[in-house]
Formats: C-alpha cells, sequence, structure tokens
C-alpha cells in the first residue's frame, strides 16, 4: 500500500520517500527535514504511536497524517493527542489522503496558498495545473515541482541542491544533471519573455 500510495503521490509532483517500520522512520526523520509525515500507527517495528512520541520529544515541526484500520472516536482522539495533525481511517480514498496532505502541507511554516502567482504565471497546487498569461503550460511531475518550489521561493535564488532535495526523493543520485535537464526544458515550456534564468556558480531565480 505504501509503494502504490508513494507512486500516485510522485505523480502530482510529490517528493516522496517510503519506509516499512517505525525504525526506519526515526532514521530518516533524524537525517532529512519533511513537511508532512503519513505514519501508520500499526507499521512493525517501533508503531506510529512511538514514532509519534519521538517526533515530539525532538520538536519537529514535519506535520502528520495518521493512519489506523480504527474507526472510534477514542482512537481518533488519542492519536490526535500523541500529537498527530490530522487522522485518516483506512480503507481511504486517494483523493481524500491527497487533499488532508496538500491541507496539512499549507499549514507549514510560513504559511502558503493553494494556488501561487508571479509574472503571469499561476499554479494551483490542488487542481495541479499551471498556466502562464492565460496559456495552460503542459508539464511533467518534476517539471511541476521545479516550478512549485521556484514560485515558493518567492524570486529569492534556488540552489541545485535545494531543487534536488524538494523536487526529488531520495534515491536520487546527487551528482546526476537531472535538475539542470529539467530546469532547461521548464524554461522552454514557460516561452518568452525568459522568467526562469541560472544564476553561474548559484542556482536558478524565477522573476521577469
Amino acid at each position: 500500500m505504501a509503494d502504490t500510495v508513494a507512486e500516485g503521490l510522485r505523480r502530482l509532483s510529490m517528493a516522496v520517500d517510503v519506509v516499512y517500520d517505525g525504525d526506519a522512520a526515526l532514521e530518516r526523520l533524524g537525517v532529512n527535514r519533511y513537511d508532512v509525515a503519513v505514519l501508520d500507527r500499526d507499521m512493525p517495528g517501533r508503531t506510529g504511536d512511538e514514532v509519534l512520541r519521538w517526533m515530539a520529544a525532538a520538536g519537529l515541526t514535519t506535520r502528520v497524517l495518521l493512519l489506523t484500520a480504527a474507526a472510534g472516536i477514542r482512537d481518533r482522539v488519542e492519536g490526535l493527542g500523541l500529537g498527530a495533525d490530522d487522522y485518516l481511517t483506512k480503507p481511504f480514498a486517494f483523493a481524500e489522503l491527497v487533499a488532508r496532505l496538500q491541507a496539512l502541507s499549507r499549514r507549514t511554516a510560513p504559511a502558503l496558498p493553494p494556488v501561487l502567482e508571479q509574472d503571469g504565471i499561476v499554479l494551483d497546487v490542488t487542481r495541479h495545473t499551471a498556466t502562464r498569461d492565460g496559456g495552460v503550460l503542459t508539464l511533467s511531475p518534476k517539471e511541476f515541482a521545479v516550478l512549485h518550489v521556484m514560485l515558493r521561493a518567492g524570486g529569492r535564488v534556488v540552489s541545485a541542491e535545494e531543487l534536488l532535495e524538494q523536487a526529488w526523493d531520495e534515491n536520487t543520485d546527487p551528482f546526476t544533471n537531472t535538475v539542470r535537464m529539467t530546469v532547461m526544458t521548464l524554461r522552454r515550456k514557460l516561452g518568452d519573455p525568459p522568467v526562469l534564468h541560472t544564476v553561474p556558480r548559484t542556482g536558478y531565480r524565477l522573476g521577469a
């Protein structure tokens, strides 16, 4: 189920790492910075509840969506009391999972609206659509993710390392040229006048 959910989220331009037990979850959470973590209360090893307690003790700001087969009010209240930000019972509709994840990601600091606009570009994260000056942009999942990161940056320079961290998962080779190639194709699709610029030896900047 984790792999299926991850594949669906990647098609929506989300960078997703997957682990299958609580011990591995603690390891990843201790190394990587995530906007949202989806925890199954019944995962092997350390349970989702134990991971939640560890996250609270560590002071992590990662939002948490808790998955469980228990649908009772007492179970939901207990999960939220442990520090979860939201709760979803299994089985669940994938569309609802996506909506809840998007809502949680918008609550990260600083809070960002679901629709981002700059220099005629309008990116709707909820509908997964992008336009420039009213024209529809047909973007691949990674191009959409890169544009999302650039719009969130608000005009500041974004390094290739930052793009790699936020738009790709941890299995991506850090020495790959995939970031440069994705930026190149995205720049072409954004059209004229040029709005996505390369800053030599620094990174990339979005702005007229």
